[in-house]
């Protein structure tokens, strides 16, 4: 079975650039790969003009790696980790001392530098993970899944780094199952699906996709199991759930408008709220791999 099948894309030098697939759809592996974790059974692969097979050294030299799980040890201060990380790397004492001091406060964690790492929050030690694959100053940042397991604050704050990193010239290379998260951060998106990159593109223009798709978003105060019943109305061709609301796909909303109202005072229901919506990356994503969205949110 091939972890991935016959891949070709290419990275643009100051860009973030997202993979975005379901767990098991190959990013790991993709990013492998890339930074010589695994050896490649065929094919090639370059990092700004370096063979990752023939050339691994001088590729990795290139390239910062924050796996999605963690490295750090935790009986170490997290000045120690940053420093052991710079020396592996043969970063001059000064030099390391330096950008130790640099990272830790650019990143929230100066106050903690002489704390166990052991003691510190998911999103702590993802926030370090990103400052260590930094202290050699790669051209290239490989995220693997960065924020998945962390709540939302801590989320928000890993994005928010990684948006700033990239302004300051950092190329990143993203993994992600978050829909939303490609969205907001990629510049250009690849979508991939059992090992195969289905296509690639920016979020507009995958959004672009789907432009002709008329969506009407409703909510009831109260609803059970309905979307058959919803799929029955006129010129509906779809009904997903999203959340407490029902996006029904139609090919006419003026048509299918009355259809709602009416259904609703058939079945005892009040409409709560109601809305066409332009379409959404998720809905790009569903039209070209044909799963269901639920599937992005199973981790592993």
């Amino acid at each position: 079975m091939l972890a991935v099948d016959h891949i070709n894309f290419n990275v643009k030098k100051g860009e973030i650039f997202g993979f975005l697939g379901p767990n098991g759809a190959g990013k790991t592996t993709t990013i492998n790969m890339l930074t010589g974790v695994t050896k490649p059974t065929s094919g090639t692969a370059f990092i700004s003009g370096f063979d990752v097979t023939r050339e691994p050294i001088k590729a990795k030299e290139l390239v910062g790696v924050v796996p999605e799980v963690s490295f750090l040890y935790d009986e170490m201060t997290a000045w120690d980790n940053i420093n052991f990380s710079a020396k592996l790397h043969s970063v001059t004492k000064e030099k390391r001392t330096a950008l130790a001091k640099e990272f830790l406060l650019l990143f929230g964690l100066n106050e903690r530098r002489n704390n166990r790492v052991g003691t510190f929050s998911g999103g702590m030690k993802k926030r370090l993970i990103i400052a260590t694959a930094l202290m050699h100053e790669p051209e290239t940042l490989f995220l693997d899944e960065p924020t998945t397991g962390l709540d939302v604050q801590s989320a928000r704050q890993i994005r928010d780094l990684i948006k700033n990193l990239n302004e300051k010239g950092t190329t990143v290379f993203l993994t992600t199952h978050y829909i939303e998260e490609a969205d907001h951060l990629c510049q250009r998106i690849a979508i991939i699906n059992r090992g195969k990159i289905i296509t690639v593109d920016t979020p507009e223009e995958l959004k672009n996709t789907v432009k002709t798709e008329n969506i009407i978003e409703v909510s009831f105060d109260h609803a059970g199991d309905i979307v058959d019943e919803l799929k029955e109305l006129s010129r509906v061709r779809n009904v997903v759930i999203a959340g407490d609301k029902f996006r029904l796909y139609v090919e006419d909303p003026t048509e299918t408008l009355p259809s709602i109202i009416h259904f609703a005072e058939k079945n005892r229901l009040k409409v709560t709220s109601v809305s066409t919506v332009k379409p959404t990356l998720e809905d790009a994503f569903v039209k070209l791999t044909g799963l269901h969205p639920e599937l992005m949110t199973i981790e592993k």
